[in-house]
Order: structure tokens, then C-alpha cells, then sequence
């Protein structure tokens, strides 16, 4: 009798650990695919954020000397300045949102950069991800360059 019992208290507890582990995992696999649905986002909101740039519909930022410095003020975002380039988002807590900032090149009178920022929601609104895109135009070239911000902006 003994023994049945410890066998028994054995394999409940190893049911109670699978579970457990189960249940892990399950969060785990939400929470990427959670950010994966923001990181969709923000990518499609920078392709259509340069796209709507070239179009001349979407809102451009004021030119600044050097590195632009709008996209890293929480109230960017939070405020009028953001741009909304579709109106909903399929599984997201909120649109996603970009900032186009123009910027001088140094030393080049003929050429244009511009700063696309965007942010990704995912299911829930704490979920996001951001997106960079920098592009330089001079002497009919164009160079591009894309970055993963890893920590969002911060209020001032």
C-alpha cells in the first residue's frame, strides 16, 4: 500500500510539472507571436509611410540640422505629429503610427534625408515594436538603411 501511494504521489506530481511547463509555454508562444503581429506592423508601417513620403501625402517633420531628434520624444507619438497611414491594424491594439522627419546632409546643398520611424502594436497596446528607416538622396543616387529600435522614446 505504501508503495502504491508513493507512486501515485510520483506521477501526480510529474502531471502537476507538465502542466506547469504547458501552461510556460503557451504564455511564451503568445508573447512572440504577439510581437511578431507588432513588428508586421511597424514594417508595414514604414513601407507605407515611404510610400505615401513619395507621394507627397504623408506629413513631413520640420528639417534639422544633423540628426533628427523628434523620433526619440515619447509626445511624437502620443501627439498630433504621428502620422497614421492605415486606419486599423488585423489583431492589433492600435493603427500603426510613423514620424517622417527631413534632415540636412552636412556639406551637400542638393541632397534630402529623411527619418521614418514607425511603431507596431500587438494585441495588446504595451506590445510594440519600432522600426527605422534613413533615407539619403544625392546626386540622383538614393541610399537606405533600416534599424530595430530596441527602446522606445521616452517623455522629455
Amino acid at each position: 500500500m505504501p508503495s502504491a501511494l508513493m507512486l501515485a504521489s510520483m506521477m501526480l506530481t510529474t502531471s502537476a510539472v507538465w502542466l506547469e511547463a504547458s501552461i510556460a509555454h503557451g504564455r511564451y508562444d503568445a508573447n512572440v507571436y504577439d510581437h511578431l503581429r507588432a513588428t508586421q506592423a511597424a514594417d508595414a508601417a514604414l513601407i507605407l509611410c515611404e510610400r505615401d513620403l513619395r507621394a507627397g501625402v504623408a506629413p513631413v517633420l520640420p528639417a534639422s540640422r544633423g540628426a533628427p531628434v523628434q523620433w526619440t520624444k515619447a509626445e511624437t507619438f502620443d501627439g498630433s505629429l504621428a502620422y497614421t497611414p492605415v486606419p486599423s491594424w488585423p489583431g492589433s491594439a492600435r493603427s500603426p503610427q510613423c514620424a517622417i522627419e527631413a534632415a540636412f546632409v552636412e556639406g551637400e546643398s542638393d541632397a534630402h534625408a529623411y527619418w521614418i520611424t514607425a511603431r507596431g502594436f500587438g494585441a495588446a497596446e504595451s506590445t510594440q515594436a519600432w522600426l527605422q528607416l534613413t533615407i539619403v538622396r544625392e546626386a540622383g543616387r538614393e541610399r537606405r538603411a533600416w534599424r530595430r529600435i530596441v527602446a522606445a522614446p521616452t517623455a522629455s
